[in-house]
């Protein structure tokens, strides 16, 4: 009796939702769904997301070492390494690190498998070396020279500043002063390839002055006799040394402290004693420059300034 009188009620009682644009709405009924203007009843709280944890990053793939001419591809301690095979009527198989890549030598009789077994068994040194070599690009690469009024270069272990439009004797276009400073016959605004062509030229200049100077002073030391000089631009060698005395050393040597010129001076002198790299020219070498090693590893881990692509 009770729930009917309730219920009874609940249909005779006014209203509890006053007004809706204006209009008496009914209170809806017990378990009826919310008409259209009725005050929305609270929906049930829901229960929080359980998200899993992203998954973690796939690790980045090792970086891959591929020369531009490769012809054959080998996974070396883990890494892709393309490399370029060579062939010739040689006794050993062979192998250079260079900044472009690997580079292999092999007689013309020896199998794949055999070179491959080979660059397995250096397969540490020549990932670190190839490494190296891609770090030392990049350093140049930072350091690649922008020609302008404001220039700084490294000349002998030291910093050269340019300045221009300054006044010279007939005929110089550029002049060194102890101060460290190398003055170029130039307008202010002069373009860069202009610049960069002014201070390669006496650049050359002072490297076969240079170079002259201590071949001269080193080769009697070492019981040699050389014949000529020319100047290089290789890319990958300092300098280099023929059996009839001729000597190449790479220009952009000035770049570094004497003693580090010094070195590559002496190495090759030396090859007039031995044309190879065994303990007897070591020692020819070490016979006058006793720190020849640490002179060497300075010149691997210092690089010299890119001075741009028409240098090549």
């Amino acid at each position: 009796m009770t729930g009917l009188l309730q219920r009874a009620w609940d249909w005779l009682a006014p209203p509890e939702v006053p007004l809706v644009d204006g209009q008496l709405v009914k209170r809806p009924r017990r378990g009826a769904p919310p008409t259209a203007g009725s005050v929305p009843v609270a929906a049930p709280a829901q229960q929080p997301l359980l998200l899993e944890p992203p998954p973690a990053p796939s690790p980045a793939p090792p970086p891959a070492f591929v020369h531009p001419q490769a012809n054959q591809r080998l996974l070396l301690s883990g890494i892709p390494v393309g490399y370029r095979l060579e062939r010739s009527r040689r006794r050993s198989i062979g192998m250079t690190v260079r900044p472009e890549g690997l580079q292999v030598r092999a007689p013309l009789a020896t199998s794949l498998a055999a070179v491959e077994r080979v660059l397995q068994d250096r397969a540490d040194w020549i990932v670190r070396k190839l490494a190296e070599q891609r770090q030392r690009g990049l350093e140049q690469h930072s350091a690649r020279l922008q020609w302008g009024a404001q220039t700084e270069l490294p000349y002998l272990g030291q910093p050269l500043r340019l300045a221009l439009a300054v006044p010279l004797p007939a005929r110089a276009v550029a002049q060194l002063q102890d101060a460290g400073v190398l003055q170029l016959a130039l307008a202010t605004d002069a373009p860069a390839e202009q610049i960069r062509s002014r201070v390669h030229a006496w650049w050359l200049h002072a490297a076969r002055q240079h170079f002259t100077a201590r071949l001269e002073h080193f080769a009697p030391q070492l019981g040699v006799q050389w014949r000529s000089l020319r100047l290089s631009s290789a890319r990958t060698r300092w300098g280099s040394a023929r059996s009839d005395g001729a000597i190449r050393l790479n220009w952009r040597l000035m770049h570094y402290a004497p003693e580090v010129i010094d070195y590559v001076v002496v190495h090759e002198l030396s090859h007039l004693r031995h044309m190879d790299h065994s303990p007897r020219f070591w020692a020819t070498v070490g016979s006058v420059l006793p720190d020849y090693r640490a002179l060497r590893q300075r010149l691997r881990d210092e690089a010299a300034p890119a001075w741009g692509d028409e240098d090549a």
